[in-house]
């Protein structure tokens, strides 16, 4: 069964056009390129990974379905609304200790790292959300909803979280807005305001919020990111930055108490012998975002490039079923080499032109191995 996302992938880019050409004749100033590239890219390394984790969310859940279910639920329209309201219950119970526990924090900081907001920011997602994530759904397989009505009804709830991501949808009627995810809402969930901070969790309903205190009306400018910036185009940085801090904490620790504090209390906790837990300060609303000082010619070649590796990984996606095993580890492979070394290009790093020599280098063997192989 082809995921539903990956049969969505021409309207994200069809609908991230519409919403281009719209920034440029308001001249909102919505997106840059760098910013949507590294969006992006964060995305398609999370696709092509998952294809290698299937066994994660989704052997599981057909494991515990096949062997421990309690009953079996019948497939009617009412069971697929519970399944709806099931599935997003989960979500945001998952997407809440991620904001509150610090190594789930790492599979889901990710998805704010940008510090714009626009349609791009949607595809933006982790490569190891996968690894903090699947378990929060297994009672659904323990109740008895079957596998492929799971992931069917998670991918609509996953995609209906696209369109809530943009700036030029402001408010929507009001009993939409009391019931379901809307941009206004989603907004807030994305903004490092300290009132907005680990707010609005939900994923297509806000009801949940509205249940367990954690809603928050859009009433302030939002200032988007994470309160630490990033400062990197590169998917490898954004993926792994959060972990490799949480690694400093964890080598200098006393004692095993502190080693799981540092993985199980709020993101940025340490001992206080390590200096203390890390409080979000008062945004600086007038800190600059990051940027790179790239030159026009090289933006030409990103460009072009970014299309071609766009054109590989549709035809990866949407042809995965003919390939083994030792065929999609190679073009994964490759894919995130090229994605990490497109963004180095924006960050003008000096191995960057290297990287990308040695890639360029690859491009024909593998196109090769994956064709005639």
């Amino acid at each position: 069964m082809k995921s539903l996302i990956v049969y969505s992938i021409p309207a994200f880019f069809i609908l991230i056009a519409i919403e281009l050409i719209i920034d440029k004749i308001k001249k909102t100033h919505l997106y840059r390129l760098n910013d949507m590239v590294s969006n992006i890219n964060t995305g398609i390394v999370q696709q092509v990974t998952g294809v290698l984790l299937k066994i994660l969310n989704i052997g599981v859940y057909i494991w515990i379905y096949d062997n421990y279910r309690i009953t079996t639920i019948p497939l009617t329209w009412y069971t697929w609304i519970l399944l709806l309201l099931g599935v997003d219950f989960f979500y945001y119970w998952f997407h809440r200790l991620s904001h509150e526990v610090s190594v789930l924090w790492g599979t889901h900081v990710v998805h704010h790292q940008s510090e714009e907001y626009n349609l791009s920011v949607a595809l933006r997602q982790s490569a190891t959300q996968v690894f903090g994530s699947f378990w929060f759904y297994l009672p659904l397989a323990f109740i008895g909803f079957d596998p492929i009505s799971f992931i069917t009804v998670a991918q609509i709830q996953t995609l209906y979280q696209f369109w809530i991501h943009t700036r030029l949808i402001k408010r929507m009627p009001a009993w939409f807005e009391f019931v379901m995810n809307t941009p206004s809402h989603h907004r807030v969930h994305h903004g490092v305001n300290p009132k907005y901070i680990d707010k609005n969790h939900g994923g297509t309903f806000i009801i949940y919020d509205r249940i367990f205190g954690t809603f928050q009306q859009e009433e302030e400018e939002v200032h988007y990111g994470i309160t630490s910036q990033l400062k990197s185009w590169n998917i490898a940085v954004a993926n792994f930055d959060y972990y490799g801090w949480i690694a400093k904490q964890l080598v200098h620790v006393k004692n095993v108490k502190d080693f799981f504090l540092v993985l199980f209390k709020a993101p940025g906790w340490r001992p206080a012998y390590l200096g203390g837990p890390i409080v979000p300060k008062e945004i600086d609303t007038t800190r600059q975002l990051y940027d790179a000082d790239t030159k026009p010619t090289m933006h030409i070649y990103i460009v072009v490039q970014f299309a071609l590796m766009l054109a590989f990984v549709s035809y990866f996606l949407f042809g995965i079923e003919q390939f083994n095993l030792q065929k999609q580890i190679v073009g994964v492979a490759f894919i995130v080499l090229s994605t990490i070394t497109i963004g180095t290009l924006f960050e003008r790093k000096k191995w960057a032109a290297v990287l990308e020599v040695i890639r360029m280098l690859l491009v024909i063997p593998v196109l090769y191995f994956l064709i005639f192989y």
